[in-house]
């Protein structure tokens, strides 16, 4: 049931999405496409609550609790950032807005590098205090090396992250060269 409802949240992240952007600039009608877009985070507040009832009514800690709350970290700490991203490609699309700022070559893209891993260590970090919550609520009554194991994965995705954004920096992306 787990699983099914990370795939439902995520299907419904993007239907909120879809749905508030295309009222924002489709309908023009900009107050209620953002409240479609602030019903977002709702997602992720029942996600939550469903897998700690799941734990409270005896379910054994598994890979799906710990990947319920690697998502709800990844969605604290990219759910915005792509909303703004997708906000601002969608108002150049559909309504004649100014075409976004890419992430930049060289020094400019090795910051935004640094930046997302700053992100990467916020969704680690609300994953790491869910799991660790979730290792505490249940205690010595059950097994919870599968939970551990996902704070090891989280921790590995900070540190995979912080390789990518160093080979940016040690080895800038350059603009392509212009012909003609």
């Amino acid at each position: 049931m787990i699983v099914t409802l990370i795939v439902a949240c995520e299907v419904g992240f993007w239907l909120l999405l879809a749905g508030g952007l295309a009222l924002r600039y489709l309908a023009r009608m900009p107050r209620l496409g953002a409240a479609v877009l602030l019903c977002e985070p709702l997602l992720e507040l029942v996600l939550l609550a469903v897998t700690t009832l799941d734990l409270k009514n005896g379910a054994a800690p598994d890979w799906k609790h710990g990947l319920a709350a690697l998502y709800i970290g990844y969605t604290v700490a990219y759910g915005h950032y792509t909303v703004k991203w997708l906000d601002g490609h969608a108002a150049h699309r559909l309504a004649g807005g100014p075409k976004p700022a890419g992430a930049g070559y060289g020094k400019a893209r090795a910051v935004h590098e640094w930046k997302l891993w700053i992100r990467t260590v916020l969704a680690a970090a609300v994953a790491l205090a869910l799991l660790q919550g979730a290792i505490w609520y249940v205690g010595d009554a059950g097994d919870v090396s599968s939970l551990k194991a996902w704070q090891f994965g989280a921790l590995r995705a900070v540190g995979i992250h912080a390789l990518v954004a160093a080979a940016y920096t040690l080895w800038p992306k350059r603009a392509p060269e212009r012909v003609g």
